[in-house]
């Protein structure tokens, strides 16, 4: 019959915890918690110590490795976090005129006319045309950066390389400006420069109606009361429109907030989300946010159903879209400056916001 082996001690999960050794007498005993010290080996530890004083060191106590020996350092950094840039994405860029222009216009073309019944001794009905220029200002912002000598030389031992760094963050702000004026305009007190929430061609918001909950927010309504929702979007924009949008045909966006975005995962009781709904429904919307959007209306969030271009409706001569981001310039070297101990470089940009050239293929709503 096999032996049993010897359980000198057990401990539970929960009854683990640090020991600490109060009696040097009892160091047989610590066998019983797999600490091993022979009496031999004990007796040549203590042999190998001298009992006189020992003497003073003369330098100062320290460990035997330098800390900076020790350390492991992981490669890379990490950036700061900036908010999302969405102006391009939700309406595009077109790169019009140069910096330095003052205005960038467009013509509206309205032709006139009111046929009437022919009659021989009539007056012949006349008809005609009617122009007017709709006008934006540049606007100009400008950020540099300036590298010193020993500054390069220092940050290259961490490896950085700072005048990229810099031109890379100078980049960053100028695109940063450049993105509010394309949602909020510019305002000076003169200037004709606006944004894609403060368009003055854009029609007003419409409030969504309350679901069962007495609330108009999405976050207090069921699948099938935000699929309604979306339906009286796309219905809204076909009946302002005149059905000169037919969302059949021509892609739309949607933007909603970044607080609404993701009740599109709602779903049915066969498990359809709103989204699957959405893009079965109407398979050429495209489905964006931004975080311009979250509170835009009085602390409401806002979202926008625009059609993005707008062909053969019209007998326009110009390229057709709704919305138009004017930038003649992203990113323009102004000058570099070299001095004694380093040298400076200055940045420009310029924009003219955003313009809506068709108010009516845009349509506004608030309250999700």
């Amino acid at each position: 019959m096999s032996q049993q082996s010897t359980q000198y001690s057990s401990l539970g999960p929960r009854d683990v915890r640090a020991l600490m050794l109060k009696d040097a007498k009892a160091y047989r005993s610590l066998g019983r918690i797999g600490i091993h010290i022979g009496g031999d080996n004990l007796r040549r530890m203590m042999n190998g110590i001298g009992m006189d004083a020992l003497p003073n060191m003369v330098t100062t106590p320290s460990i035997a490795t330098p800390e900076q020996f020790l350390q492991n350092w992981l490669p890379g950094f990490v950036a700061a976090l900036t908010t999302p840039r969405e102006i391009d994405n939700l309406i595009g860029i077109a790169t019009v005129g140069e910096w330095e222009d003052e205005e960038v216009i467009q013509g509206i073309l309205e032709m006139t006319g009111n046929a009437r019944v022919y009659a021989d001794y009539t007056n012949i009905p006349m008809s005609s045309w009617n122009l007017n220029f709709e006008r934006r200002t540049v606007v100009r912002f400008e950020e540099g950066m300036g590298v010193g000598v020993l500054e390069e030389k220092r940050a290259a031992r961490v490896r950085m390389n700072s005048a990229a760094t810099k031109r890379s963050a100078a980049s960053t702000s100028l695109e940063i400006n450049r993105n509010k004026v394309g949602f909020y305009g510019y305002n000076n007190g003169t200037n004709r420069t606006y944004g894609m929430m403060n368009e003055p061609s854009l029609f007003p918001y419409i409030t969504l109606p309350a679901g069962l909950s007495g609330d108009t927010k999405w976050k207090s309504k069921t699948y099938l009361e935000i699929t309604a929702d979306i339906r009286f979007m796309f219905s809204t924009l076909r009946q302002q429109s005149k059905n000169t949008i037919k969302v059949e045909k021509h892609q739309t966006t949607m933007c909603v907030s970044i607080a609404s975005i993701d009740y599109l995962s709602v779903t049915s009781e066969t498990g359809k989300s709103v989204r699957e709904w959405l893009k079965e429904t109407y398979p050429n919307c495209r489905i964006e946010c931004a975080d311009e959007f979250d509170g835009a209306n009085g602390g409401e969030d806002v979202v926008y159903l625009y059609a993005e271009v707008v062909e053969g409706a019209d007998g326009s001569t110009d390229d057709n879209r709704v919305w138009v981001q004017i930038v003649p310039s992203k990113f323009q070297v102004i000058g570099v400056e070299q001095k004694a101990k380093g040298y400076a470089e200055d940045y420009s940009n310029a924009t003219a916001g955003a313009m809506l050239k068709r108010p009516y293929a845009v349509a506004r709503f608030t309250g999700q």
